[in-house]
């Protein structure tokens, strides 16, 4: 898929950081753009700076993507207004604050949270688009956005988050091959954000946590707005990666055809080679990474 003009891309944690960079960039390639939030606010804010970016169309549609019947219901509405989607970003995601807990004391309203979320809602969009984008006979892709933490070897201190990255990447080879044997026509891709800690919001997703998974006050709060903010306030000297840098990423992976969207980073590159050679061997995971 070369030209994004005139196709239609419904991308999911739409209305900030990774997702909201791809939904201006598309806007300015021409592409319909349909932006999928849990926050009716931040989606009408985002839509109203990216409007006049290109020529298409730009709808801001809320979903709660935890839940099987709101996708199905999203899909329903993007289907009434366009007769296909070109491109799905599966991208909406949640951090948690687990860094400082053991996996054992991590509340279980956590684990579901970020479950239900980084997987869940994954599936639901696959669900929920793909049956109708095969019907449509149109070129498409479904863009999966997992993480080199868990996505391609596991950090100990986020253990919800690698869990739930590892799902991703695990399910999104499993489409390809599935996508491969409908004739190849619609594909599949995974996109891993960096190739540095991609400077977001994803620490203050709290704010947003529906009240199902809330069981304590402390699960709300937020500590750094963006990563940028992490790094003043700790004095961690550590390379940050913009996310509008990662949607130029993606979208040149797009098209290009590639499933692996991974950015080039020799340490990472390293830590990967690491892990592989250790499974070979049957040794034992390193203390740490």
């Amino acid at each position: 898929m070369q030209d994004f003009s005139g196709r239609v891309a419904v991308v999911t944690g739409g209305a900030s950081g990774v997702g909201k960079c791809i939904c201006t960039q598309l806007a300015e390639q021409g592409a319909h753009v349909v932006i999928v939030d849990i926050d009716p606010k931040r989606i009408e804010a985002t839509r109203s700076a990216i409007e006049s970016a290109g020529s298409g169309r730009v709808l801001g549609i809320a979903c709660d993507i935890t839940r099987e019947e709101d996708v199905r219901a999203l899909a329903a509405k993007v289907f009434a207004e366009f007769p296909t989607v070109h491109l799905l970003f599966n991208n909406a995601g949640v951090g948690l604050g687990e860094a400082a807990k053991k996996m054992w004391d991590i509340p279980m309203s956590d684990w579901r949270w970020g479950l239900d979320v980084n997987v869940l809602g994954v599936v639901h969009g696959i669900a929920a688009f793909v049956p109708r984008m095969l019907a449509a006979g149109e070129e498409g892709v479904v863009i999966n956005t997992s993480s080199t933490n868990g996505g391609l070897r596991s950090l100990p201190n986020t253990p919800i988050y690698a869990a739930t990255k590892a799902a991703v990447t695990s399910i999104s080879e499993v489409l390809h091959q599935q996508l491969l044997r409908e004739g190849g026509k619609l594909r599949a891709a995974i996109l891993f954000p960096g190739p540095h800690t991609v400077n977001t919001g994803i620490l203050a997703s709290g704010e947003v946590r529906p009240a199902q998974y809330v069981d304590n006050e402390d699960q709300k709060k937020v500590a750094y707005r963006t990563m940028d903010d992490l790094l003043k306030t700790t004095g961690l000297q550590m390379k940050l990666t913009e996310p509008e840098e990662v949607a130029e990423f993606a979208l040149a992976g797009v098209k290009s055809g590639r499933f692996w969207l991974i950015p080039e980073n020799p340490d990472g590159d390293r830590m990967i080679a690491t892990r592989t050679e250790q499974i070979l061997a049957r040794q034992d995971p390193p203390s740490a990474w």
